[in-house]
């Protein structure tokens, strides 16, 4: 009888090992079907290979690899604009620039955490305009919604479209702590924001509604903002912790 259990204990403890280094695995890999289907790894869970600072030719300080994420370290003491973004902020993009793409990803926050993907990310653009090193683009708003109440609670909530189109009200995020998966389709003019498998807001550049809503926002002064280019994808540093893995595109260009 002892023996039995013994061996019961010790065929589940094994199983449980597996499954998780099956899981462990995964992650930042590419399965056969996603090659065959054009899907490129951004991040190999290990190294900064393909990516640098912006205005950079290295990874900036304050991004670390931490178990095959990619972390940006909090600065709890770094001065911020206006809108919490640091002044001195460091935003990781990547090396190569695309224009029609689909871009997976998995994020997961802290309490308070705020970050964002940011894409269609003219460099040139950006390090013209202050603060340095902070990205000017598109933004997928990764955030803790919790609290957040106005017009924060609509356009700036995570999977908005930052600051000009809100995300559908029924969203499903999972609980701080927990991993969320993401997705971008950016083809043409056409622009969607998927959330855990769901679709949570499209756009169209082309169109009277976008123009208006890039006219109420903070983005409307900026020459070029919305002209569609052949940009990077880039991590923001908002000065809290936030964690990147499996993030993967795959370019829909004709």
């Amino acid at each position: 009888m002892i023996i039995s259990l013994l061996l019961t204990v010790l065929i589940c403890c094994t199983s449980k090992n597996q499954s998780s280094r099956e899981k462990s695995s995964s992650v930042n890999t590419l399965t056969k079907q996603e090659k065959k289907d054009g899907w490129i790894l951004l991040f190999d869970g290990e190294t900064f290979n393909g990516w640098r600072g912006l205005g950079l030719d290295r990874a900036p300080e304050g991004w670390v690899i931490e178990d095959a994420t990619i972390k940006i370290e909090p600065k709890t003491d770094w001065p911020r604009q206006a809108d919490g973004q640091p002044i001195l902020g460091a935003d990781l993009i990547t090396v190569e620039t695309f224009k029609n793409f689909e871009l997976t990803w998995e994020w997961k926050l802290k309490k308070g955490g705020n970050s964002g993907i940011k894409y269609n990310v003219s460099e040139e653009l950006s390090i013209s305009y202050p603060p340095n090193g902070c990205a000017l683009g598109f933004e997928y708003q990764m955030m803790d919604d919790t609290g957040l109440s106005g017009k924060a609670a609509k356009d700036n909530s995570t999977a908005s479209l930052y600051d000009l189109v809100e995300p559908a009200t029924d969203k499903i995020l999972n609980p701080l702590g927990e991993f969320n998966s993401s997705r971008i389709i950016f083809n043409g003019n056409h622009g969607e924001h998927w959330l855990n498998g769901k679709k949570v807001l499209e756009y169209d550049l082309s169109t009277e509604k976008f123009d208006a809503l890039l006219q109420s926002s903070k983005f409307k002064d900026i020459p070029g903002f919305a002209t569609k280019k052949k940009g990077h994808i880039v991590l923001q540093d908002h000065a809290e912790e936030a964690w990147f893995r499996n993030i993967k595109i795959r370019k829909t260009d004709s």
